[in-house]
């Protein structure tokens, strides 16, 4: 089978089988088992994901591509041959084509281990949505024996045609943190407001008030946003609550910024709902930090992926986004790059951005994919040779 044709066949098995974060055994089964069926070495870690590595023949230093395995909770609304069919389950953030790239760019490398100086490792990440996964990987020893000189990923984009290749050096997505508040009031009848303490009215003047963070505590020139996700409380219409819970995001690029967040919000919150005779419970968690690329492997990836889509193809981005990848869990230890890989047509349906129950892909980016992975592998391992690292 053409190595093309194994790139479609095994994305769409992966979308009809779609596990979320932790629960990837089949897929991870999937991965191992046709590694193996390469002769490839690998080896399952941290429960659900897969590590393979090629070994040139040529002694050299070691380079590792990623690939993310997860789904999402979402009803999947294609009409498709091969769409989902697990209920409530979607591959609809493009997991499915990484995996299917780093895989197909596994079983290329692997025939060409003869001329590799060096050796490739393959990191099949588990729950990158639950942005847990990388950090385990690397507890787990994944950027070990041997050690890993650079990582280098992809992203598919629906924001850019297939074809194309995007990136920026520095920081590329932000950090990601999720805070909880549970506001707490005495309740009563809601007939009666005045004789009890809602829950409900704290919580609204919450949740307007956390607006004011960015636009009033934050130097307008700096990236943040803050989101409130959920609100969850009260037992019937006509009784006050005598809870609330929000749940919510922020995003920010700078770590000095990311520091100063959970003071400026519960210092709202506090203020609001012991004014209202109410009470509260804060907590704040930092998911992931910002991704930033390295300059000089930036360079590197831009070159690799003009020589494989043609200079014009080729985006140099002047702005990060303000969503989260937890492939900056890798970065910590190791210098690398991640890539946006265009993922639309002509078509209205290719251009539904991620994590929509309807996202759709043009297959004609797995292998674009391919092609680029297998090269930045190879120009990756000749750039540490050449510069000593290892």
């Amino acid at each position: 089978m053409d190595w093309r044709q194994k790139a479609v066949q095994l994305r769409r098995r992966i979308h009809q089988n779609p596990e979320l974060g932790l629960q990837e055994h089949d897929t991870a089964r999937l991965v191992f088992q046709t590694l193996r069926a390469a002769h490839i070495s690998a080896r399952k870690i941290s429960k659900t994901g897969v590590v393979g590595v090629v070994r040139g023949a040529k002694p050299g230093p070691c380079v590792a591509l990623r690939a993310d395995l997860d789904a999402l909770p979402l009803q999947e609304k294609n009409n498709l041959p091969f769409r989902s069919r697990r209920a409530g389950v979607m591959h609809a953030c493009g997991h499915d084509a990484h995996t299917a790239i780093v895989l197909t760019s596994a079983l290329r490398l692997a025939r060409e281990k003869g001329s590799l100086p060096g050796a490739v490792k393959f990191l099949f990440q588990p729950d990158e949505e639950g942005a847990a996964g990388a950090k385990q990987l690397v507890q787990d020893g994944v950027l070990s024996a041997p050690p890993v000189g650079a990582v280098f990923g992809c992203h598919v984009n629906p924001r850019f045609r297939v074809g194309t290749l995007a990136v920026k050096s520095g920081p590329l997505m932000a950090a990601v943190d999720k805070f909880t508040i549970e506001i707490r009031g005495d309740g009563g009848h809601g007939a009666y407001p005045h004789e009890g303490s809602d829950a409900v009215v704290m919580a609204s003047t919450v949740v307007n008030a956390l607006q004011t963070v960015v636009s009033r505590r934050v130097d307008p020139v700096e990236p943040a946003v803050l989101t409130v996700g959920t609100i969850q409380g009260g037992h019937r219409f006509n009784i006050l609550a005598e809870s609330v819970t929000l749940t919510g995001t922020v995003r920010t690029l700078s770590k000095t910024l990311q520091k100063r967040m959970p003071r400026l919000i519960e210092d709202i919150v506090s203020g609001i709902v012991r004014s209202m005779g109410g009470s509260y419970r804060f907590q704040y968690e930092n998911l992931g930090d910002a991704l930033n690329n390295d300059r000089a492997l930036v360079d590197l990836c831009l070159r690799t992926a003009r020589d494989v889509v043609g200079h014009r193809n080729v985006k140099v981005l002047d702005r990060p986004s303000m969503g989260g990848e937890d492939f900056s869990e890798y970065l910590k230890r190791a210098p690398g790059c991640y890539m946006y890989l265009g993922s639309s047509d002509a078509s209205a349906r290719s251009r539904k951005p991620w994590h929509h129950p309807g996202f759709f892909l043009n297959e004609g980016v797995l292998p674009v994919g391919v092609e680029y992975m297998t090269a930045v592998a190879k120009a990756g391992l000749a750039f540490l040779k050449t510069a000593g690292r290892r």
